[in-house]
């Protein structure tokens, strides 16, 4: 196929060429004769073997440079684009001032035109419309003092109730208000038709009644809301003069501007001329908009003192120190928008406005449902979180480390909601196609990997809540058993140790999910833990000793030990240090580094080792007696508990020299010797005196010097030792 329209294209060649020449027209003989010799000449070729092959190869040679690819052209620099897009704002803006421009002279127009205009039919379109009109509004006003006093029976109904009666009762006073504008309605279609005729209704008097409907229904939910009358069916929190402030104003705007393109306007374009309704409709608009920055100016004070009290109650955070800025600037931002609104208006209404009107819209509804979540969710952080009673019971701790985690992800919910509405404005001035870009691989990507590195957090912070009420679980005496010491020390361990690899390995999964490298992370991580333990030398043998000490399971929290030169109750013990507090109640924090030895004292059971010095000559059978008399009557008081077998008599020991030393364990549970041994010492004091069994002991005397003269040079006697004291 591309062969024949080439062929086609070299037959027809000439001719074109010529008919493209300025000035030269081919006359039609000439035109016919030369077609007949390119005819007559391309039969001859195509007669020939050598001239057929010849144009063959030719044809070939023109479809194969035909079927080049033409570069496509570059795309345009960064300063290209840049300079298409000003000159594209500078042709934006000289349209808009040439719409502008156009806007006066349309008024002008309109104005005048008003005056030159045919009067006489506006008179005769007017006395029908003011018979409805009369006819509408004179029973809405009457059926408006019925739907009062039926509002304020329902509002002393609800007085005194919750949300849900307030709730209910403000439908049931808007259910009334829409019952008195739908009757007002029908008797204005009513007088409308017996005007217009038997069964008909002319199109001034229906755009009367669909402006009103509309209208109406529009100022019917700002009355829901305020309720200015009533504070019991009020759905916004603000007060009554603020309440009758804001409806009179909002119902006057509504008025203005509804009645003004809905009826008016369309009433005067149709029946006088359009530039009259072009010039009443921009001089509405203007009226408006001045309506609008007069109520923005006196309310400039109040909305700034509103928005920095709630800074103050919130405590001036980064919320709050934008609600400060906001509340000193948002008068400037709300006139800007009200006069770019006019001029966009003034510009382009068909297109501008409404983009600008809807993107309002879409604006307004994200800040009111970022509002309702935002303050849902503050309610629920100030209201706390409380746990039954009996999970309470098994898990003291846990409803204050739920208190203590639940605002603070409640804080990363409001970023992200606040985040939200910011994007849905965006979306809604086309700032950004969020929607577009979430919808892209680019976007689905990154916003999974957000996702799932928030959801890798979020399961590290309940794998850690989890882990910690288990341990604070088994740790708790009031519930099941009660753990023993090594229990206490190895879960406190396993917790600590579990919340360091979590927070790693968490933050490292979180990284590696939002795109980071981690390979270089742990290869620097492993140069910086070398660096340390060649720099800490003393910290790895702390860590080293402290892992064998937990094997070997020598001491555990609560034992009483003996380490180094320090002794006490072990109320601490870490993998690096062990914290002892002594009988003083000094406390000794000790590196594992420095613990050649451990001594413990409470490990499976105790001895109270008595070993008394009696006179040489007493009976050692009468001793031996008396010590085990004195253990019965130790049996006989509430240390009985505590020993776990009988006397163990070992006899003489030793031969002092003024005593002989007889020895006897008693064998109790672990720790409860020294309280079981001050027992037993009290009585064997108490039976030693009854049956007169010495415990010799040596004593000084001192003679005092009876030389009166200090001149005398006698010495006074030395000390003199006595030998065993008689009982």
């Amino acid at each position: 196929m591309r062969i024949v329209f080439l062929l086609l294209a070299l037959l027809l060649s000439p001719v074109t060429a010529s008919a493209q020449i300025p000035g030269v027209t081919p006359e039609p003989a000439a035109e016919a004769k030369s077609s007949d010799a390119d005819l007559d000449e391309l039969i001859r070729i195509i007669e020939n073997d050598a001239t057929r092959a010849a144009l063959i190869e030719r044809l070939k040679r023109a479809d194969a440079e035909a079927d080049i690819p033409v570069d496509a052209p570059p795309d345009l620099s960064i300063v290209r684009q840049l300079a298409e897009y000003t000159r594209a704002a500078a042709e934006g803006t000289s349209a808009t001032l040439q719409a502008l421009g156009q806007v006066f002279v349309d008024l002008q127009q309109g104005l005048g035109g008003t005056l030159d205009g045919d009067l006489n039919v506006l008179r005769d379109a007017a006395v029908g419309v003011m018979l409805v009109a009369a006819a509408l509004f004179g029973s809405f006003l009457a059926f408006r003092i019925i739907v009062l006093w039926a509002q304020g029976v329902i509002a002393r109904r609800v007085t005194g109730g919750g949300w849900v009666s307030r709730i209910l009762g403000a439908m049931a006073a808007a259910l009334v208000d829409l019952g008195s504008v739908l009757l007002a309605w029908a008797i204005g279609n009513v007088v409308a038709l017996m005007v217009g005729g038997v069964g008909r209704m002319g199109i001034n008097q229906s755009l009367l009644l669909n402006a009103f409907l509309l209208i109406e229904l529009s100022k019917l939910a700002a009355r829901s809301f305020l309720a200015p009358r009533f504070e019991a069916l009020r759905l916004v929190p603000v007060g009554d003069s603020n309440a009758a402030y804001w409806s009179f104003w909002l119902g006057r705007v509504i008025s203005l501007i509804g009645y003004t393109f809905l009826f008016v306007a369309p009433l005067l374009a149709a029946n006088l001329s359009v530039a009259a309704a072009s010039a009443v409709q921009v001089l509405v608009m203007a009226t408006a908009v001045t309506i609008g920055i007069v109520i923005v100016l006196q309310n400039k004070d109040d909305v700034r003192n509103w928005l920095s009290g709630i800074a103050e109650r919130r405590g001036h955070d980064g919320t709050g120190q934008l609600l400060v800025v906001l509340g000193q600037y948002w008068h400037i931002v709300a006139i800007v928008y009200l006069v770019t609104l006019l001029v966009v208006w003034f510009a382009n209404p068909e297109q501008a406005l409404p983009f600008m009107l809807g993107a309002t819209v879409q604006s307004v509804i994200a800040i009111l449902v970022g509002v309702v979540i935002v303050s849902f969710i503050s309610r629920f952080v100030s209201a706390g979180l409380r746990l039954p009673e009996d999970v309470k019971q098994r898990l003291p701790l846990l409803e204050t480390r739920l208190q203590a985690f639940v605002p603070t992800v409640m804080q990363v919910v409001r970023w992200v909601v606040i985040a939200g509405v910011l994007a849905a404005i965006a979306q809604a001035w086309a700032l950004f196609d969020f929607v577009g870009w979430i919808g892209s691989p680019g976007g689905q990507q990154a916003a999974g990997s957000v996702i799932s590195a928030a959801l890798i957090i979020l399961v590290c912070i309940v794998l850690h809540v989890v882990v910690a009420s288990w341990v604070e679980y088994r740790l708790n005496t009031s519930i099941g058993k009660t753990p023993t010491p090594r229990e206490k020390t190895l879960l406190n361990l396993f917790k600590n140790a579990f919340t360091i690899a979590l927070v790693v390995f968490g933050l490292m999964l979180a990284l590696a999910q939002i795109g980071v490298n981690i390979a270089p992370l742990l290869a620097g991580a492993g140069v910086i833990g070398l660096a340390i333990g060649f720099g800490a030398q003393k910290l790895v043998q702390d860590i080293i000793t402290g892992i064998f000490i937990q094997f070997e399971n020598v001491m555990n929290e609560g034992d009483v030990v003996a380490v180094g030169d320090k002794s006490g109750v072990v109320e601490k013990l870490t993998i690096r240090s062990v914290t002892i507090r002594d009988l003083n109640g000094t406390v000794h924090l000790i590196p594992f580094s420095s613990v050649d030895q451990v001594s413990n004292m409470v490990r499976g059971f105790s001895f109270h080792v008595a070993e008394l010095g009696v006179a040489y000559d007493s009976d050692i059978g009468e001793v031996k007696q008396a010590m085990r008399d004195a253990f019965d009557l130790l049996m006989q008081t509430e240390h009985r508990e505590d020993i776990i077998d009988d006397l163990d008599m070992q006899g003489v020991i030793a031969f002092a020299d003024s005593a002989v030393t007889v020895r006897a364990r008693i064998k109790t549970l672990p720790g409860k010797h020294w309280a079981a041994g001050r027992a037993y010492s009290e009585i064997v004091k108490k039976i030693f005196e009854e049956r007169g069994i010495e415990i010799p002991y040596p004593h000084v005397t001192y003679v005092a010097n009876t030389s009166k003269k200090r001149g005398d040079a006698a010495l006074p006697p030395p000390l003199q030792g006595e030998g065993p004291a008689k009982l």
